[in-house]
Protein backbone atom coordinates (compact mmCIF):
# COMPACT_ATOMS: atom_id res chain seq x y z
CA UNK A 1 0.00 0.00 0.00
CA UNK A 2 1.60 3.62 -0.97
CA UNK A 3 2.41 6.18 1.46
CA UNK A 4 -0.05 8.54 0.08
CA UNK A 5 -2.92 5.17 0.74
CA UNK A 6 -2.12 5.03 4.08
CA UNK A 7 -2.67 8.89 5.38
CA UNK A 8 -6.15 8.94 4.12
CA UNK A 9 -7.03 5.13 5.31
CA UNK A 10 -10.17 5.71 7.41
CA UNK A 11 -10.38 3.35 10.61
CA UNK A 12 -13.30 4.71 11.51
CA UNK A 13 -12.31 6.29 15.35
CA UNK A 14 -9.04 5.60 17.55
CA UNK A 15 -9.16 5.14 21.20
CA UNK A 16 -10.63 8.70 22.04
CA UNK A 17 -14.00 8.79 19.86
CA UNK A 18 -12.47 11.14 17.17
CA UNK A 19 -12.16 10.13 13.65
CA UNK A 20 -9.09 8.77 12.38
CA UNK A 21 -9.32 10.01 8.47
CA UNK A 22 -7.75 13.85 9.23
CA UNK A 23 -8.43 14.80 5.78
CA UNK A 24 -12.73 14.28 6.29
CA UNK A 25 -13.05 14.94 9.87
CA UNK A 26 -16.20 14.84 11.34
CA UNK A 27 -17.80 18.40 12.71
CA UNK A 28 -18.70 17.46 16.45
CA UNK A 29 -22.18 17.96 16.19
CA UNK A 30 -22.34 14.90 14.43
CA UNK A 31 -19.83 12.95 16.52
CA UNK A 32 -22.71 10.17 17.79
CA UNK A 33 -19.75 8.69 19.92
CA UNK A 34 -19.39 12.29 21.37
CA UNK A 35 -22.87 13.38 21.76
CA UNK A 36 -23.98 9.93 23.71
CA UNK A 37 -20.87 9.94 25.86
CA UNK A 38 -21.12 11.36 29.34
CA UNK A 39 -19.11 14.71 28.50
CA UNK A 40 -22.12 15.43 25.15
CA UNK A 41 -24.35 14.97 28.06
CA UNK A 42 -25.37 18.81 28.46
CA UNK A 43 -26.03 19.09 25.28
CA UNK A 44 -28.47 16.39 25.15
CA UNK A 45 -30.76 18.17 27.70
CA UNK A 46 -30.21 20.96 26.00
CA UNK A 47 -31.79 19.44 22.83
CA UNK A 48 -35.26 18.37 25.09
CA UNK A 49 -35.37 21.97 25.60
CA UNK A 50 -35.07 23.36 22.61
CA UNK A 51 -36.14 20.79 20.38
CA UNK A 52 -40.00 20.62 21.76
CA UNK A 53 -39.78 24.36 22.04
CA UNK A 54 -39.43 25.12 18.36
CA UNK A 55 -42.44 22.17 17.61
CA UNK A 56 -44.75 23.92 20.13
CA UNK A 57 -43.99 27.28 18.43
CA UNK A 58 -44.87 26.17 15.30
CA UNK A 59 -47.94 24.17 15.62
CA UNK A 60 -49.10 27.24 18.08
CA UNK A 61 -49.61 25.79 21.03
CA UNK A 62 -50.19 28.25 23.59
CA UNK A 63 -51.10 26.35 26.26
CA UNK A 64 -52.21 22.58 28.01
CA UNK A 65 -54.69 20.83 30.19
CA UNK A 66 -52.49 18.41 31.69
CA UNK A 67 -54.08 14.52 32.49
CA UNK A 68 -52.17 11.88 34.30
CA UNK A 69 -53.37 8.52 35.29
CA UNK A 70 -52.24 4.96 35.52
CA UNK A 71 -50.87 2.93 32.79
CA UNK A 72 -52.48 -0.16 33.58
CA UNK A 73 -55.96 0.96 32.91
CA UNK A 74 -58.10 -1.01 29.96
CA UNK A 75 -60.54 0.20 27.64
CA UNK A 76 -63.13 -1.66 27.71
CA UNK A 77 -62.59 -3.44 24.36
CA UNK A 78 -59.48 -5.10 26.27
CA UNK A 79 -61.06 -4.95 29.15
CA UNK A 80 -63.30 -7.46 27.80
CA UNK A 81 -60.33 -9.60 26.52
CA UNK A 82 -58.64 -9.70 30.16
CA UNK A 83 -58.04 -13.58 31.35
CA UNK A 84 -58.60 -12.85 35.14
CA UNK A 85 -62.42 -12.30 34.59
CA UNK A 86 -62.53 -10.34 37.50
CA UNK A 87 -63.83 -6.98 37.79
CA UNK A 88 -60.96 -4.52 37.31
CA UNK A 89 -61.23 -1.33 39.61
CA UNK A 90 -59.16 1.04 37.08
CA UNK A 91 -60.89 0.30 34.07
CA UNK A 92 -63.79 2.85 35.39
CA UNK A 93 -61.78 5.79 34.61
CA UNK A 94 -60.94 5.07 31.07
CA UNK A 95 -63.91 6.01 29.62
CA UNK A 96 -64.36 9.32 32.00
CA UNK A 97 -61.06 10.24 31.29
CA UNK A 98 -61.97 9.50 27.30
CA UNK A 99 -65.38 11.44 27.85
CA UNK A 100 -63.42 14.40 29.59
CA UNK A 101 -60.91 15.58 26.90
CA UNK A 102 -63.57 15.27 24.79
CA UNK A 103 -65.74 17.55 25.97
CA UNK A 104 -62.36 19.95 26.75
CA UNK A 105 -61.35 19.69 23.52
CA UNK A 106 -64.66 20.15 21.71
CA UNK A 107 -64.83 24.10 23.57
CA UNK A 108 -61.05 24.55 23.28
CA UNK A 109 -61.60 24.34 19.46
CA UNK A 110 -64.47 27.15 19.98
CA UNK A 111 -62.50 29.73 21.71
CA UNK A 112 -61.51 33.09 19.96
CA UNK A 113 -57.97 33.75 19.40
CA UNK A 114 -54.90 32.89 17.76
CA UNK A 115 -53.04 29.77 18.57
CA UNK A 116 -54.42 26.62 20.30
CA UNK A 117 -55.68 26.82 23.56
CA UNK A 118 -55.61 24.21 25.96
CA UNK A 119 -54.40 21.18 24.08
CA UNK A 120 -54.64 17.77 25.85
CA UNK A 121 -51.46 16.77 26.97
CA UNK A 122 -50.86 13.24 28.78
CA UNK A 123 -47.71 11.29 29.38
CA UNK A 124 -48.02 9.32 26.45
CA UNK A 125 -48.52 6.05 27.33
CA UNK A 126 -51.44 3.14 27.66
CA UNK A 127 -54.29 3.66 30.40
CA UNK A 128 -55.40 6.97 31.37
CA UNK A 129 -52.89 8.71 29.34
CA UNK A 130 -54.37 7.18 26.03
CA UNK A 131 -57.77 7.34 27.25
CA UNK A 132 -56.78 11.48 27.19
CA UNK A 133 -55.29 11.61 23.71
CA UNK A 134 -57.84 9.25 22.63
CA UNK A 135 -60.83 11.56 23.75
CA UNK A 136 -58.98 14.70 22.01
CA UNK A 137 -58.56 13.36 18.84
CA UNK A 138 -62.36 11.85 18.73
CA UNK A 139 -63.34 15.58 19.07
CA UNK A 140 -60.89 15.97 15.79
CA UNK A 141 -57.91 17.95 17.93
CA UNK A 142 -54.60 18.11 18.42
CA UNK A 143 -53.20 16.06 21.13
CA UNK A 144 -49.55 15.93 22.79
CA UNK A 145 -47.72 12.65 24.17
CA UNK A 146 -44.78 13.18 25.99
CA UNK A 147 -43.39 10.40 26.52
CA UNK A 148 -40.37 8.44 28.71
CA UNK A 149 -37.69 6.41 27.93
CA UNK A 150 -38.18 3.19 30.29
CA UNK A 151 -38.06 -0.45 30.20
CA UNK A 152 -41.30 -2.08 30.69
CA UNK A 153 -43.45 0.70 29.16
CA UNK A 154 -45.24 0.45 25.72
CA UNK A 155 -44.48 2.85 22.89
CA UNK A 156 -46.42 5.91 22.54
CA UNK A 157 -50.47 5.33 22.19
CA UNK A 158 -51.49 5.96 18.52
CA UNK A 159 -54.20 8.47 19.46
CA UNK A 160 -51.59 11.28 20.20
CA UNK A 161 -51.09 13.77 17.14
CA UNK A 162 -48.09 13.01 15.17
CA UNK A 163 -45.87 16.20 14.96
CA UNK A 164 -47.00 16.41 18.97
CA UNK A 165 -45.18 13.09 19.68
CA UNK A 166 -41.99 13.40 22.08
CA UNK A 167 -39.68 10.64 23.82
CA UNK A 168 -37.73 12.43 26.70
CA UNK A 169 -34.33 10.36 28.26
CA UNK A 170 -34.64 13.19 31.24
CA UNK A 171 -37.73 12.90 33.91
CA UNK A 172 -36.97 16.36 35.37
CA UNK A 173 -36.94 17.63 31.23
CA UNK A 174 -40.39 16.27 30.80
CA UNK A 175 -41.40 17.10 33.85
CA UNK A 176 -40.52 21.30 33.08
CA UNK A 177 -42.57 20.58 30.16
CA UNK A 178 -45.76 19.15 31.51
CA UNK A 179 -46.11 22.14 33.81
CA UNK A 180 -44.74 25.27 31.55
CA UNK A 181 -47.48 24.82 29.47
CA UNK A 182 -49.84 24.05 31.75
CA UNK A 183 -52.82 25.97 33.13
CA UNK A 184 -54.76 22.99 35.00
CA UNK A 185 -54.04 19.63 35.54
CA UNK A 186 -56.48 16.32 35.99
CA UNK A 187 -55.01 13.83 37.91
CA UNK A 188 -56.62 9.97 37.81
CA UNK A 189 -56.20 7.35 40.00
CA UNK A 190 -52.47 6.04 39.33
CA UNK A 191 -49.73 4.42 40.99
CA UNK A 192 -45.82 5.79 42.08
CA UNK A 193 -45.42 7.44 38.97
CA UNK A 194 -48.72 9.40 38.91
CA UNK A 195 -47.95 10.15 42.95
CA UNK A 196 -45.06 11.77 42.08
CA UNK A 197 -46.17 14.13 39.07
CA UNK A 198 -48.96 14.84 41.49
CA UNK A 199 -47.13 15.89 44.89
CA UNK A 200 -44.20 17.67 42.52
CA UNK A 201 -47.04 20.48 40.89
CA UNK A 202 -48.51 20.24 44.38
CA UNK A 203 -44.63 21.10 45.77
CA UNK A 204 -44.61 23.68 43.42
CA UNK A 205 -47.16 25.46 43.45
CA UNK A 206 -47.34 25.29 47.60
CA UNK A 207 -43.97 26.90 47.48
CA UNK A 208 -44.64 29.83 44.80
CA UNK A 209 -42.52 28.51 42.57
CA UNK A 210 -45.38 28.26 40.28
CA UNK A 211 -46.93 31.44 40.39
CA UNK A 212 -49.79 31.00 37.84
CA UNK A 213 -53.30 29.76 38.94
CA UNK A 214 -53.41 25.96 38.45
CA UNK A 215 -56.48 24.20 39.10
CA UNK A 216 -55.73 20.58 39.90
CA UNK A 217 -58.25 18.27 40.10
CA UNK A 218 -58.33 14.83 41.57
CA UNK A 219 -60.69 12.53 39.67
CA UNK A 220 -61.76 9.67 41.87
CA UNK A 221 -62.98 10.34 45.55
CA UNK A 222 -63.22 6.47 46.41
CA UNK A 223 -59.47 5.73 45.36
CA UNK A 224 -57.88 9.50 46.45
CA UNK A 225 -59.82 9.52 49.97
CA UNK A 226 -58.53 6.06 50.21
CA UNK A 227 -55.21 6.16 49.25
CA UNK A 228 -54.05 10.31 50.37
CA UNK A 229 -55.86 11.87 53.55
CA UNK A 230 -55.38 15.50 52.88
CA UNK A 231 -56.95 16.27 55.78
CA UNK A 232 -54.53 14.16 58.28
CA UNK A 233 -51.88 15.95 56.43
CA UNK A 234 -52.94 19.38 58.01
CA UNK A 235 -54.31 18.19 61.18
CA UNK A 236 -50.39 16.99 62.17
CA UNK A 237 -49.10 20.02 61.00
CA UNK A 238 -47.04 19.06 57.67
CA UNK A 239 -48.78 21.33 55.31
CA UNK A 240 -50.88 24.60 56.27
CA UNK A 241 -54.76 23.93 56.75
CA UNK A 242 -54.98 26.25 53.57
CA UNK A 243 -52.64 23.92 51.27
CA UNK A 244 -55.92 21.60 51.48
CA UNK A 245 -57.77 24.12 48.69
CA UNK A 246 -54.71 23.53 46.16
CA UNK A 247 -57.53 20.55 44.74
CA UNK A 248 -60.54 19.75 44.56
CA UNK A 249 -62.00 16.52 44.11
CA UNK A 250 -64.42 15.39 41.18
CA UNK A 251 -66.39 12.52 39.94
CA UNK A 252 -68.09 13.00 36.91
CA UNK A 253 -66.30 13.99 33.20
CA UNK A 254 -69.50 16.64 32.71
CA UNK A 255 -68.79 17.65 36.04
CA UNK A 256 -65.10 18.25 35.61
CA UNK A 257 -65.53 20.09 32.36
CA UNK A 258 -68.48 22.75 33.68
CA UNK A 259 -65.53 23.12 36.34
CA UNK A 260 -62.32 23.71 34.58
CA UNK A 261 -64.30 25.37 31.71
CA UNK A 262 -65.56 28.16 34.21
CA UNK A 263 -62.17 28.37 36.24
CA UNK A 264 -60.10 28.23 32.93
CA UNK A 265 -62.48 31.29 31.59
CA UNK A 266 -62.38 32.97 34.85
CA UNK A 267 -58.88 32.81 34.81
CA UNK A 268 -57.29 33.17 31.30
CA UNK A 269 -60.61 34.46 29.17
CA UNK A 270 -61.72 36.51 31.19
CA UNK A 271 -65.04 35.02 31.28
CA UNK A 272 -65.39 35.47 27.62
CA UNK A 273 -64.16 32.49 26.46
CA UNK A 274 -67.17 30.49 28.04
CA UNK A 275 -68.38 28.16 26.18
CA UNK A 276 -71.32 27.52 28.48
CA UNK A 277 -72.86 23.74 28.68
CA UNK A 278 -72.64 20.55 28.00
CA UNK A 279 -71.10 19.88 24.66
Amino acid sequence: MSRKRKETQTDPQDNQGVPRDVHHPVKAYKNLDFLNSPDGRVIRMISEYQEPLQRFRRNRIKDTIVVFGSARAKAPEDAERDADGGIRLLDRYYEDARRLTYLLTKWSKGLEGGGRRFTVCSGGGPGIMEAANRGASEADGETIGLGISIPFEQSSNPYISHKLNFEFHYFFIRKFWFVYLAKAFVVFPGGFGTMDELFEILTLVQTKKVTKSLPIVLYGSEYWNEVINIDAMARYGTISPEDRDLIKVLDDPEETFDYLSTELSRLYLGRRGKAGGHL
